[in-house]
């Protein structure tokens, strides 16, 4: 499995080569630790992302012995573990998303809109796409931001929460009318500041 020297070649190599040799685990977390972090920060804030990150990692960790090693790619794994962790923070981020709904500001809705800053529709759309997300169930939230800010594909949101893909799909489907809703389902401009989620089929 090994490339160049003491560097395994994809993550389960890496997952498979910490089993001898403990120390090796930071590999993952050199190559995927600024991505959960990200994700975790979208949804919770930064403060919440580190921890959310650190116990991403030391669950990792903890239970590399059952990862399934065909899988190259460790980060839909990682990023099942962290939706979990942020699944116990549930009533953290439904009050987060209330609040940038009621007020049309909240701390962690800076870095929603990172991309679009100079947008005046940005703002606009921020409090009916948070009262959007608010309203989906946790599962249904999971799946619509996992394949919007993870970049997730189907398969790989199936494997991060261990669920059928057609259950993948159905939940997608419902979280994304339900953000069309709120976001008008009229304006094409509204639509555009958030593609990943309205727009991908």
């Amino acid at each position: 499995m090994n490339g160049a020297p003491g560097r395994p070649v994809d993550d389960a190599g890496v997952i498979a080569d910490s089993l001898a040799q403990p120390e090796l685990f930071g590999e993952l977390y050199q190559r995927h630790a600024a991505a959960i972090h990200r994700y975790a920060a979208r949804r919770l804030g930064e403060d919440a992302a580190d921890d959310v990150t650190a116990d991403t990692f030391l669950s990792a960790f903890r239970t590399r012995s059952r990862y399934d090693l065909t899988r190259t790619n460790a980060l839909p794994w990682l990023y099942g573990i962290a939706a979990n962790l942020i699944g116990k923070r549930r009533r953290s981020e439904v009050r987060a998303l209330r609040a940038l709904a009621r007020t049309g500001h909240d701390p962690v809705a800076d870095t929603w809109t990172d991309r679009s800053d100079s947008r005046v529709t940005a703002q606009a759309a921020q409090a009916s796409l948070a009262a959007a997300l608010a309203s989906l169930s946790t599962g249904d939230r999971h799946v619509l931001l996992l394949v919007a800010w993870a970049d997730l594909n189907y398969q790989e949101v199936a494997e991060a929460l261990k669920i059928p893909v057609g259950t993948v799909r159905s939940r997608l489907n419902r979280a994304r009318k339900k953000v069309r809703l709120a976001l008008g389902g009229r304006d094409p401009r509204l639509v555009q500041e958030f593609p990943e989620m309205v727009a991908h089929g």
